[in-house]
């Protein structure tokens, strides 16, 4: 075989490196040529992986940039495959068409940095343009800065109220296009906030309140139930003592108090009164040096650090010495990466808070049991990225070398002036963006090397993806292929492109998110744990799966519903499912829904498609919760056809589904598999969907129909607030009814029932759950869920995982969020607009069962159904964690 020069089969980050980059997959037996001596690929070597380019003695590091990501295990020659552990085990997984490695040939180790405070030297910043260059924004004065868009921004202000919003920016979108002046009408919603006084209740504050007055939003309506641990009472108090300029923004606090409909009435209202005066707004000439930038990176791969973040990295310099900002974020993503991070400060105080942020960080998952390690995700590894310490050496470069880091500031925390700063954040993408969105950022460079598809509802995002391959698989949704850089053209060209496209994103151009109608939202998630524990003392509970014994009821009513024979618990609809993997490919997820709902339900049965769209398994841990639920999701009674959608450089990607079928007992080959990256983007991967939908279907015959009584009832039970007793019992005597008849009933563990009349009437002493969070009901009867927290939502979530086809809510004076694929039942005596209206003390079983009859008879449509006001979210647990 004829040698190759190393530069045509790979790239050296810089010359003191050992370890090359694959710039394409490489035979086996592949001849290089290096430093005058040829050597051959011992396996074959996947792009973006790493071989070895000089001998490596057993004990040395394994460098890249010029830093260590490894220790060698023993002595390797040049031309070896590199691979630790990690990435081997994710390479196995992957099933591919040739052998690896038997064993890794190195183990993951880093430098450890100690700041010299004695010979700690304060860097200048970079000198200032004379000239300036302009774009067209929109001035807000009033210390709110200059806005690249002008949104009207419909904010839940707590994740009971992200339904809401998306239903109410739904009934507005037809007011766009008679206002030439006003950018969007958004819906903002999120996991936070819904429940008890959090451990990331000022984040969330924060967050919230930079959104509010950030230049983009030209006004914001903000909508709570007004009992939540984060509600607008408690946001406006905290506006006003942190001197948030929230009055110079046209704004309504509002509390949903009436009829849903009513209620949304009101907000279309009040946002409809806005549009004259927002479209007023007009665009003018402002100075760049009003741009703030948010530098991120997601689902990077080995050549995010050669092309993409230094591209990111260059813009971001020339605005800065304009005048202008930049915000670096993804704490954990610079771990193994401190000493140039630290390169150039402006004071010691400043590099001493960095490195205490990430020690901060550090210590906060520790207390998960977690580490910063388990930051790659499995695309990330099957992309190159070994481990931390490659993830955040490429990740750094994000500031360029000329620059210096002027500013250390926590999440969305206000930047007040020019230059470059650092934020705490996870290096979970959405949760990282929110944060820089808050802190005043109002444009977004994205490098992805696998072609994330993020975007923000508010704030234009410039995507930049790292190889010329990967940007052209995915051309329509991306915005800039840094991969030229790798195939020839000079980065001081594709720089100057990519600031005169910023300037043009800024001044109104659509970037390929805003075209494609995607954006996402998600806030640094809650956690659980402020201290050590000992982990044993908190790993899951066994539970029995037992039903917990109650007291027979005596004169059963008789009732018939329709039931179809799918499977070996009765079905009582026929629903079509997509999973998505990750929270990443959970907006794409929604929109092949609605085109298949238009286009396909009603065919063979199929009354109607549903998505769980959810904010695990990216930058997070893997929970029990989540691997339980899942797969329950799968397996549901009444799911007839699912396919899962992965956005394919998360951690739990369609190929760890796979994995996690198996621990399971189901056939991936039962299931349609789609992948937003790998199958060409937004646009590809919905008709991929379509078509499997639509094959499915061709081939299907409608189940078989028969009649069953309230056997084939599986119910949960939950509550948004303490119940009259007259309430309490009418429930209670309706789960007797059910368990009596040999159905089943659940009910969460930290639900208000469990004390009071309703754990008497049903002879419940202080019982222990019988099922897990989401295990799947194997044994008829009375139950009991573990839930983690009290959050509505995610009790639910876990609920409908148990295989329920009903759930039975006892409310108030409002109509709570329902669940998107089983219906929910609502019954008060304060809600005329509920399912069942028990006014006066009136409640009775009877009522109770009729609705739910004939709402799983398909004769009734449940009020959060008829509207859409629906939400899904799986608990973290208490181990859950951003990374």
């Amino acid at each position: 075989m004829t040698a190759i020069d190393l530069h045509a089969a790979g790239r050296l980050p810089t010359p003191a490196d050992n370890a090359a980059i694959a710039i394409r997959d490489l035979p086996a037996g592949t001849a290089i040529t290096h430093n005058g001596s040829t050597f051959t690929l011992s396996h074959n070597v996947l792009v973006g992986h790493r071989f070895a380019a000089d001998p490596i003695a057993a004990g040395e590091p394994v460098r890249s940039w010029n830093s260590p990501f490894g220790r060698a295990l023993r002595a390797i020659t040049p031309g070896e495959y590199l691979c630790n552990a990690e990435v081997l085990a994710e390479l196995n997984r992957r099933d591919l068409p040739f052998p690896l490695p038997a064993a890794p040939n190195f183990e993951t180790a880093g430098a450890m940095y100690q700041l010299d405070e004695a010979t700690f030297t304060p860097a200048e910043p970079l000198p200032r343009y004379d000239d300036m260059l302009m774009f067209e924004g929109y001035r807000r004065g009033a210390g709110r800065g200059v806005g690249t868009r002008n949104m009207i921004v419909l904010l839940g202000t707590s994740s009971l109220t992200g339904g809401f919003v998306r239903q109410l920016e739904t009934r507005l979108q037809q007011h766009i296009p008679h206002h030439d002046h006003i950018d969007g009408i958004v819906a903002v919603a999120h996991t936070e906030g819904g429940h008890r006084s959090a451990n990331n209740r000022d984040m969330v504050l924060r967050t919230l309140a930079g959104w509010m007055v950030h230049p983009n939003v030209g006004a914001v309506l903000a909508v709570d139930y007004g009992s939540e641990g984060i509600n607008n009472a408690v946001l406006q108090a905290y506006l006003r003592d942190h001197n948030y300029p929230v009055d110079k923004v046209p704004h309504t606090f509002m509390s949903m108090s009436a009829s849903f409909e009513e209620d949304m009435a009101q907000a279309a209202a009040t946002v409809e009164a806005w549009l004259p005066a927002v479209n007023a707004t007009p665009r003018t000439p402002q100075p760049i040096s009003e741009l703030k930038i948010a530098l991120q990176c997601g689902g990077s791969d080995a050549f995010s650090g050669v092309s993409g973040n230094p591209l990111a990295s260059h813009v971001a310099r020339e605005v800065i010495r304009y005048g202008g900002s930049a915000n670096l974020a993804e704490t954990d993503e610079l771990i193994g990466a401190e000493a140039y991070a630290l390169d150039k400060v402006r004071d010691l105080a400043t590099a001493q808070k960095f490195l205490a942020t990430v020690e901060r960080f550090k210590e906060r998952v520790g207390y998960h049991g977690v580490s910063a390690e388990g930051n790659p995700s499995g695309g990330n590894k099957f992309r190159g990225l070994y481990n931390i310490y490659l993830k955040s050496l490429g990740a750094a470069v994000k500031r360029h070398p000329d620059v210096r880091l002027d500013a250390v500031i926590d999440y969305s925390e206000r930047m007040t002036d020019p230059g470059f700063y650092f934020m705490d954040s996870p290096g979970n993408d959405l949760e990282s963006i929110a944060g820089q969105v808050a802190a005043g950022c109002n444009m977004i460079f994205f490098v992805t090397g696998n072609g994330s598809i993020t975007n923000f509802p508010f704030v234009p995002t410039i995507k930049i993806v790292t190889t010329t391959e990967r940007f052209n698989l995915l051309a329509a949704d991306m915005d800039v292929n840094a991969g030229a850089y790798l195939d020839g053209t000079p980065m001081d060209d594709m720089g100057a492109d990519t600031l005169t496209l910023t300037r043009a994103v800024a001044s109104g151009q659509l970037s390929a998110g805003e075209k494609a109608h995607h954006a996402q939202v998600q806030i640094w998630r809650d956690w659980q744990q402020t201290h050590t524990v000992n982990l044993t003392d908190i790993q899951p509970r066994d539970y029995t799966g037992q039903p917990l014994t109650i007291p027979p009821a005596e004169n059963v009513p008789h009732i018939e519903i329709p039931v179809f024979e799918t499977g070996e618990a009765p079905a009582t609809e026929q629903i079509g499912l997509i999973l998505p993997t990750s929270l990443c490919s959970g907006q794409i997820a929604r929109q092949c829904v609605d085109k298949l709902n238009a286009e396909l339900a009603g065919q063979a049965g199929i009354s109607r498609f549903v998505t769980l769209v959810h904010t695990e398994g990216c930058g997070t841990s893997i929970t029990t919760e989540y691997r339980t639920a899942q797969p329950n999701y799968l397996r549901h009674p009444n799911v007839r056809t699912a396919l899962l959608l992965e956005h394919g450089c998360e951690m739990t990607h369609n190929a760890y589904f796979r994995g996690l079928m198996a621990e399971n007992d189901l056939n991936p080959n039962d299931f349609g598999w789609a992948s937003i990256q790998l199958d060409g983007g937004i646009g590809p991967v919905t008709e991929r969907v379509v078509a499997y939908f639509r094959e499915q279907l061709a081939q299907m015959h409608a189940a078989a129909s028969t009649t069953a009584g309230l056997e084939a009832v599986r119910v949960g039970l939950v509550t948004s607030q303490a119940l009259p007793d007259t309430e309490a019992l009418a429930l209670a005597t309706f789960a007797r009814w059910v368990v009596t008849a040999g159905g089943s009933a659940i009910i969460g563990e930290q639900d208000a029932l469990l004390t009071g009349p309703f754990a008497a009437e049903l002879g419940l002493h202080t019982p222990a759950p019988t099922l897990g969070y989401g295990q799947a009901i194997t044994q008829p009867g009375f139950h009991i869920m573990a839930a983690p927290t009290p959050n509505w939502t995610e009790t639910l979530t876990g609920l409908g995982a148990t295989g329920v086809n009903a759930l039975v809510a006892g409310v108030g004076e409002q109509a709570m969020p329902g669940h998107p694929m089983v219906p929910l039942v609502q019954a008060s005596a304060q809600l005329p607009a509920a399912d069942v209206y028990w006014p006066g003390g009136t409640a009775t079983p009877a009522a109770l069962l009729e609705a739910v009859v004939n709402t799983l008879a398909q004769r009734h449509a449940p009020l959060a159904t008829t509207t859409g006001y629906t939400d899904f979210q799986i608990t973290r647990g208490r181990l859950g964690v951003s990374l």
